[in-house]
């Protein structure tokens, strides 16, 4: 099996993912995109999170050309990415029962609020915890995560649930478990991850929808553009000021 033939395939595999997601979640992503404008509308205002590699999309949406001003990463030490040695740390912080109220009640967020977590197993009690306790201070959440974890493995957090249980709309990555897409003779594990690409696509595609959403009530979505166009960083300026008291990743 040659190398091109393999990248074709980890193609053919995303490909095949963002076709089954895109048809399969179109409701939800309505719903989370409706619920996002609800939010904005109403002067709330808008959280990521995602720990380990889920940092990635939730990053994705934050502070970027095309993406809401207003959206804001629930940062987490530890946690966000692959940033601490070892590694494994952020996986262990990840099992840490009652770390995520302690973040929560610590940081910016507030009644009114939205949070989209992003787990892909959603086993674990830090998304858990976060997305309960979340609910509880009056905020809206919605869970990114691939449902087939709650099929075919067994919840790793006090409650015996997993985060699709917490939320008030449930974005299904469709990611099969273990997460690596290719196998080939010689190989001696799977490879190849889709998640990151699946789930950034879902989570643009939540705030396109939103911004359409927005448009549509009359509502001028608080967009960011690119500061390497002649006007940007102007046009960044103005809409930062105008929601200054939204944003927590400027200053």
């Amino acid at each position: 099996m040659g190398q091109n033939e393999l990248a074709a395939d980890f193609f053919d595999a995303a490909i095949g993912l963002l076709r089954q997601v895109r048809d399969a979640e179109a409701d939800s992503v309505r719903a989370a995109g409706e619920l996002v404008a609800d939010t904005v509308e109403a002067g709330g205002r808008l959280f990521a999170f995602g720990a380990g590699h889920s940092a990635l999309p939730a990053q994705d949406v934050v502070y970027r050309a095309g993406g809401f001003a207003v959206m804001n990463l629930l940062s987490v030490p530890g946690m966000v990415g692959v940033d601490v040695r070892p590694a494994t740390l952020g996986s262990a912080l990840e099992r840490v029962e009652g770390l995520a109220t302690t973040v929560l009640d610590a940081g910016p967020a507030r009644s009114g609020d939205l949070l989209v977590l992003i787990s892909l197993s959603g086993r674990n009690a830090f998304p858990v915890e976060l997305a309960r306790h979340a609910r509880s201070l009056g905020m809206k959440v919605v869970g990114v995560t691939s449902v087939a974890y709650a099929r075919e493995t067994t919840p790793r957090n006090p409650s015996g649930t997993f985060l699709k249980d917490h939320c008030d709309v449930v974005l299904d990555s469709h990611i099969p478990v273990g997460d690596a897409e290719l196998t080939a003779p010689g190989i001696p594990a799977p490879f190849a991850p889709a998640s990151t690409v699946v789930t950034s696509a879902l989570m643009q595609a939540v705030m396109a929808t939103a911004a359409g959403a927005l448009a549509a009530r009359g509502v001028t979505p608080p967009l960011l553009r690119s500061g390497n166009v002649d006007g940007g960083l102007a046009w960044n300026d103005k809409v930062m000021a105008e929601n200054a008291d939204r944003i927590f990743h400027h200053h």
